[in-house]
């Protein structure tokens, strides 16, 4: 099988793109390193590798045409929502735009596309109050990364609906594991707590500690992809991809001093706006397709602390 990740020198891309070549598939990256690292996948040679924007569509034009992908999985983007405050118009481009473009070219272009994946986000749910998030829920976007990338996410099922190409989206929930950069402005707080620990510098809670999250550790949301791009069953859905569990943040401190066996001083600042206080998957439709997450966050830290 050959396929494409765009965005296969980020965090979640790298270990994509590790699955499928241990698996002896063919790999291509496509990857601008402005958040990802060549570093990431040493096991990708230079003939594999294209370091161009995904913005520019002449050359993912041409790329797609040379070589007939039969699994594209698109996850280049701006990932900040910050940054996508600051410059709407810009993070449009990358995250609709660039979409849509991607999307036509295979339609146009790729003969031999087998699955198309969408990376879209829980934050397209906002702050509904309900819980557990389903596909059904309320769709409330707190900044424009959020609509970005549900725009992407509805365009990737569009394009199933209108031209039969066999798309899937997925909303990605709070991901973790090696090669996330904790430096990162849009690092998870789980990332972001290592390195704390690692330094003995002071953690700082926005809210009271409380606030819960679906933590997903890097293999099962690999799982979860695998899982959709062997179904032709998910072609034109849009699907969560987490583990049905939450737990506080508070938790994960406390599970991070239990593993290092040590505290460190920390401190509570107000809660900032638009952060979501209770987050937490409902898995259902992935589950019916032999989806079943196995990283307990005890046993996702565990494996983290130690890669």
């Amino acid at each position: 099988m050959k396929l494409l990740i765009t965005g296969g020198a980020g965090f979640i891309g790298s270990h994509i793109a590790n699955y499928y070549y241990e698996k002896s598939h063919e790999v291509f990256v496509l990857d601008n390193l402005v958040s990802g690292y060549r570093e990431n996948i040493p096991f990708i040679d230079e003939k594999h590798f294209f370091e161009v924007d995904v913005c520019d569509t002449a050359k993912v034009e041409e790329i797609i045409k040379t070589y007939q992908f039969d699994v594209v999985i698109h996850l280049a983007a701006v990932v900040s929502v910050v940054d996508t405050v600051n410059d709407p118009l810009m993070s449009s481009e990358v995250n609709i735009n660039a979409t849509v473009n991607l999307l036509e070219i295979n339609r146009l272009y790729n003969a031999q596309l087998r699955k198309f994946i969408f990376a879209s986000s829980a934050a397209v749910y906002g702050n509904d109050p309900q819980l557990p998030k389903s596909i059904h829920s309320m769709i409330q976007p707190e900044s424009p990364y959020a609509i970005q990338k549900y725009a992407g996410e509805q365009y990737t099922k569009l394009y199933h609906h209108l031209y039969g190409l066999p798309t899937t989206a997925l909303r990605f929930f709070n991901t973790y594991g090696p090669k996330q950069d904790p430096n990162s402005q849009y690092a998870g707080v789980i990332s972001i707590i290592k390195r704390k620990f690692e330094n003995n510098e002071t953690f700082t809670f926005f809210g009271d500690g409380e606030q819960t999250r679906d933590f997903m550790y890097i293999k099962d949301l690999i799982q979860g992809l695998v899982c959709v791009i062997d179904n032709d069953c998910t072609n034109g859905e849009v699907l969560n991809v987490g583990t049905g569990k939450q737990t506080s943040l508070k938790d994960i401190f406390h599970a991070f001093e239990a593993s290092y066996n040590k505290k460190i001083e920390y401190r509570f600042e107000p809660e900032r706006k638009g952060d979501v206080k209770h987050s937490v998957s409902d898995i259902t439709e992935l589950k019916d397709i032999g989806y079943n997450p196995q990283y307990t966050i005890s046993r996702g830290l565990e494996e983290y602390l130690n890669s």
